[in-house]
């Protein structure tokens, strides 16, 4: 039985991950942070569907190399999915050096880990589109230049040279997946995609009069986060590891997911949407445009969900989370 590590568990990208590896029969340990209240909603119902002895999460933090080191020495993983960060590009600006310290050299630590521990053990950045930026060419593919325009952006530039460095230093098994935006039900309700579909709910049934959104403008290239960790898995099973952009090629302003979305859930948004300055970055990433062209010749990934697919699958399990919120505050259905 194969065995693997994945920090972020508790997120998006880490519930979908779990499930997908747990489907292929791998034991999978996850690592938490601690804190103050639980955050394990996207992966308390594994336990329900898996063996538990095969699904553990232990406490550690990217900022905590004694912790990775340990979990890493005990376990010995066949794989590990760096899928841990400060997730948000906004708030980056806000938080700067907790991003970095995190989503830069929260990497270093894990591939020192593996280095020092579990030399065996194949390793999987979590690398971003965002770091691209100011993009020098479209589409963006692995040779395209960097040019972050955030300390997001700028964190994860250094995680993907440094994850490139230990797999040429030291013969580490290290890919980088340069994953475009990935939605799905499980995004994170501050997010662009997410804060739409749930506040059209909220709308809908009455529970909520404003959406406030920043640039509508931005046009991004957005996919379905649960073929996405596919990739992630596919780009570890190769004999040789390498970087590679995950995308599907299609771009589309958040204007068009709201219009599109709105539609879909039989909402007029006239009245209800307002620009808020405060949801608007201090240097602006206008286009990001994915090709995935070298993740289909040489992995075989292709995405299959499309933008409107996905704008239904995240409006439906709004609508239906905001019933069940409401069924539960009336108590009846």
């Amino acid at each position: 039985m194969k065995k693997a590590i994945i920090t972020g568990i508790t997120g998006q990208d880490g519930s979908y991950l779990a499930e997908l590896l747990l489907e292929k029969g791998y034991e999978v340990h996850g690592i938490l942070r601690r804190s103050s209240s639980f955050n394990t909603s996207r992966i308390d119902h594994i336990h329900n569907y898996f063996n538990e002895t095969n699904f553990v999460n232990h406490y550690g933090d990217l900022e905590d190399a004694s912790s990775i080191g340990k979990i890493v020495r005990e376990i010995q993983p066949d794989e590990f999915y760096n899928l841990g960060a400060q997730s948000h590009v906004r708030i980056s600006f806000d938080v700067p050096e907790y991003t970095v310290d995190t989503d830069a050299v929260g990497v270093l630590r894990c591939l020192e880990a593996i280095r020092t521990h579990s030399p065996h053990t194949r390793f999987y950045q979590a690398s971003s589109s965002e770091m691209f930026g100011k993009v020098t060419e479209t589409p963006q593919k692995e040779t395209t230049p960097f040019y972050p325009r955030s300390p997001y952006g700028c964190a994860k530039v250094f995680g993907y040279w440094i994850t490139k460095n230990y797999r040429e230093a030291y013969g580490t098994h290290a890919s980088n997946g340069i994953l475009f935006n990935h939605e799905s039900p499980r995004r994170g309700e501050n997010f662009v995609t997410r804060k739409i579909t749930l506040s059209l709910a909220r709308i809908k049934y009455g529970l909520q009069d404003k959406l406030r959104l920043g640039n509508l403008d931005a046009k991004r290239d957005w996919g379905y986060a649960k073929e996405y960790v596919e990739a992630m898995w596919m780009m570890l099973q190769q004999k040789e590891s390498d970087d590679y952009v995950i995308a599907t090629g299609e771009t589309h302003t958040v204007k068009e997911f709201l219009d599109e979305a709105a539609k879909y859930a039989g909402i007029d948004v006239a009245g209800h949407v307002e620009i808020d300055p405060v949801h608007f970055r201090p240097t602006e990433v206008d286009l990001l445009l994915g090709d995935a062209s070298k993740a289909k010749k040489k992995i075989g990934w292709t995405p299959k969900t499309t933008f409107k697919e996905l704008v239904k699958i995240m409006v439906d399990a709004d609508m239906k989370l905001v019933e069940k919120e409401i069924y539960g505050l009336n108590g009846k259905k």
